[in-house]
């Protein structure tokens, strides 16, 4: 990271520059052996009673004093992933919330409220692609009196790191209570490779339904009530793969949802005594074959930021993350 003009290091930005993405250099210790600075970069997302908040792309805030600042400056935008398909935040997002539908939904302005009886984060929660309509307190409040009535806690769900994504609006919420509880990696990738992976595909059965092997294997739920079953197999086209194991059981599940150009691949597990032998890849490249058979052309998935083992797999198959996306709880406390 350079700052320097001339030899000398300035602070070019100001409260005014709240919502851009900036690069800064600040000073974290004073020790006998001199001064010691680091780095950020990310979305100014605060600039109040002499603190800075910068939002880095996993959607870590940093705290900064202003006094600390040695160099700061306002930088473009992300640069896109030099590889994987382009897509824009938007996009993809929409992309994503249609592979994952509720059994509920309603517009408040831009933002869609989304419930599905408690059945994951996704299903049942805001989705806010745009303006509510209503000032932001109000707005909150109606997204906690909706999903209230409805016996749920209430998440809005929120994206950083690429451009258009919701670094104020993180900020926002942070500010009023409202608690991060999850965040995950959006991924994205060209398909025509996967499907092109030397995997072994002869064990893997794909089907437009599920049943309650398929189930048994997934255990993301608690009762696998008539909901479960509406939003697994909610979708613009649903696959599901399984691989044969013991005791009635997939030894390796999948599924894919095939949305125009993209699929994206959700539910994808192998029992603990058959994992690396390759059937998490043989399941993703049997998905990925029959999604290019019906003209996709690009992938996409989700992995929490904390699954070192999925996201070595992924990384392997040229995944690269193009947003963070996180779930705020809204709390009492």
């Amino acid at each position: 990271m350079e700052f320097t003009g001339g030899g000398r290091l300035e602070v070019r930005i100001t409260a005014s520059d709240v919502g851009k993405r900036v690069s800064v250099r600040y000073l974290t210790d004073a020790g006998a052996s001199g001064e010691r600075f680091t780095d950020a970069v990310g979305v100014l997302t605060s600039w109040d009673a002499g603190v800075l908040l910068i939002t880095r792309r996993s959607g870590e805030t940093v705290r900064i004093a202003e006094q600390a600042l040695a160099a700061g400056k306002v930088v473009p935008a992300a640069p896109a992933r030099r590889r994987g398909p382009a897509a824009t935040f938007a996009e993809l997002a929409r992309a994503t919330a249609r592979a994952w539908q509720p059994l509920e939904s309603e517009a408040l302005g831009e933002w869609t409220l989304r419930a599905a009886s408690g059945f994951t984060r996704r299903a049942n929660s805001v989705l806010p692609l745009g303006d509510p309509g209503l000032p932001l307190d109000a707005a909150l409040e109606r997204v906690r009196e909706w999903y209230a009535a409805r016996g749920l806690p209430a998440y809005v769900q929120t994206a950083t790191g690429a451009e258009g994504t919701q670094e104020l609006l993180c900020a926002e919420l942070e500010g009023r209570g409202w608690v991060r509880e999850v965040s995950a990696e959006v991924r994205i990738a060209a398909l025509a490779p996967i499907g092109d992976l030397d995997a072994d595909v002869t064990a893997v059965r794909l089907e437009r339904s599920f049943d309650e092997r398929w189930l048994r294997r997934y255990q993301r739920f608690g009762e696998p009530g008539p909901h479960v079953l509406k939003v697994l197999g909610g979708g613009p086209s649903v696959w599901f793969a399984s691989v044969a194991g013991t005791e009635d059981i997939p030894a390796a599940i999948g599924r894919c949802v095939v949305d125009g150009r993209w699929a994206g691949f959700m539910a994808v597990e192998v029992a603990p005594d058959q994992r690396r032998r390759g059937l998490a890849t043989a399941v993703m490249t049997a998905l990925a074959r029959r999604a290019l058979e019906e003209g996709a052309s690009a992938a996409w998935l989700q992995v929490e930021s904390d699954n070192d083992g999925a996201r070595a797999l992924y990384d392997g198959m040229g995944f690269a993350t193009h947003h963070h996306y996180h779930h705020y709880r809204w709390t009492d406390a």
